[in-house]
């Protein structure tokens, strides 16, 4: 077993994907499976879901991990889609989630940060042995 699969770590991922056909962005079975499969691409394990539909259009999908959670939120009026995504521990890579969304909807506009929380430089209340260095940054960004 890795060692620091339980750190006091995390890494939340935040991403923006556009130029989406609207269609996509109202299949709410076709994005919940979708979730499933990217977070299990990514390594992580998914406990349940939960979504909801709007009217006229758009749709909200959350999965719960057993590392954390994901999420969706779409707006198909501008081919758009919201990507949350965060796991505890160092077992999972997010990035690998992303990038296959991204790879089964079809878009090439897309931007996504990274942050790292908990034992890392800029947790004060941890002491310095338990500190990993911090990385915030936008790793793509392309302008919609």
């Amino acid at each position: 077993m890795n060692p620091n699969a339980n750190a006091f770590f995390g890494r939340h991922t935040l991403g923006e994907l556009y130029q989406i056909a609207p269609e996509k962005l109202n299949d709410l079975d076709a994005l919940t499976q979708l979730l499933c499969a990217a977070s299990a691409e990514a390594g992580a394990t998914v406990c349940g879901t939960l979504t909801k539909r709007f009217e006229p259009q758009g749709a909200t999908v959350l999965v719960m991990l057993e590392e954390s959670h994901a999420s969706f939120h779409t707006y198909p009026e501008h081919g758009a889609l919201f990507l949350d995504i965060f796991t505890c521990g160092t077992t999972c890579d997010p990035v690998k989630a992303f990038d296959y969304i991204c790879s089964n909807l079809g878009c090439d506009v897309r931007a996504m940060k990274i942050v790292e929380r908990g034992a890392t430089q800029a947790s004060p209340h941890l002491p310095a042995s338990h500190a990993a260095p911090v990385v915030r940054h936008q790793t793509e960004s392309v302008d919609p």
